[in-house]
């Protein structure tokens, strides 16, 4: 699919395009869409504040689909096809898919899990090839926020923790949370999640045979998906902690991480320094700036959780 949008914004002095030609951007998204109010937004405007106003001298085509990973190298070879300047690629799956249509054409990475566990570059500091952008370091976070979920729920002793064995992040992100769960009084219960998509039926089975009584979910999913695992964690009471703040704004009860928008401005910042002549391969691959505590007031209070003055001080966002 291709979205194109013209903007007002003045041009300003800081983009400098090929003589007499836009730049050319692909976009590849395995999970958001053009028309995304967070990420792709971010992309956008972090390319217009750089001087990049799409139908002066800025083209951007996209492609997405949502969850999966299915159709993604078809369409990153769709991009490929066009020759675009710069490839930006959302999450690990779909900047993978990036790299096996092309190693010439620069890649640059919004969000990935974990670019130096996955493979996806050899060195954090001079990557080298065609590739570079932002890393997240999930595992390394989630000893954080099992902590936090302890906090705020002290009574919690069988965590449920969502994970898919086809990523290969989710294994050390395993290991992390086993090596911290002692510590804690906590028994973690693995619970395979291969479908980021609608149906999450067979874990939602296996959530109710373990009798876990919190949530621990490091998987970004689909809107549907993710509406299908708030509603599970509302009807069972179940307190959870996620990796993503709209988990929490549609009703889920905390999360710790960075702030997705943040890396696609950050992914903005890349592009531009190739479009004016960089190597990917030079770039050093940055993690994110901030990283943020929200929690859900609705939510903790209809589990029945009163928060300490230091958790409620230590958030970054109280949604009410």
């Amino acid at each position: 699919m291709l979205v194109a949008v013209a903007a007002a914004a003045p041009l300003t002095a800081h983009a400098q395009p090929r003589a007499g030609k836009p730049a050319r951007l692909g976009v590849l998204l395995n999970l958001y869409t053009p028309d995304d109010a967070g990420a792709p937004h971010a992309l956008r405007q972090g390319l217009r504040e750089l001087g990049y106003v799409e139908g002066q001298n800025l083209v951007i085509d996209w492609r997405y689909q949502l969850g999966g990973d299915n159709r993604l190298r078809a369409l990153a070879e769709e991009l490929v096809r066009l020759k675009p300047d710069v490839i930006v690629a959302d999450v690990t799956v779909s900047i993978r898919a990036a790299m096996q249509a092309t190693s010439t054409v620069p890649i640059v990475m919004a969000i990935s899990a974990d670019a130096l566990g996955t493979g996806l570059v050899s060195n954090l500091g001079r990557p080298g090839r065609n590739v570079t952008g932002v890393t997240i370091m999930l595992a390394e976070m989630s000893a954080k926020r099992l902590q936090l979920l302890k906090e705020v729920v002290p009574n919690v002793s069988r965590v449920g923790v969502l994970w898919n064995p086809d990523l290969p992040w989710h294994k050390a992100m395993l290991q992390e949370v086993e090596a911290v769960a002692p510590s804690l009084r906590l028994q973690p219960i693995a619970i395979p999640v291969r479908d980021r998509g609608a149906d999450l039926g067979k874990a939602f089975e296996e959530i109710a045979r373990a009798r876990v009584d919190a949530l621990f979910v490091n998987e970004m999913m689909t809107p549907a998906a993710r509406r299908q695992l708030v509603d599970l964690a509302a009807k069972n009471r179940l307190p959870t902690v996620f990796m993503n703040r709209d988990y929490v704004v549609a009703g889920g009860l905390m999360s710790y991480a960075p702030n997705y928008s943040d890396g696609f401005r950050q992914a903005a910042q890349y592009v531009d320094k190739v479009l004016k002549g960089a190597r990917p391969g030079d770039l050093p691959v940055e993690q994110p700036k901030k990283f943020e505590f929200v929690i859900n007031l609705k939510t903790a209070k209809t589990l029945g959780l009163t928060l300490s003055p230091s958790i409620s001080a230590r958030a970054d966002e109280l949604i009410q």
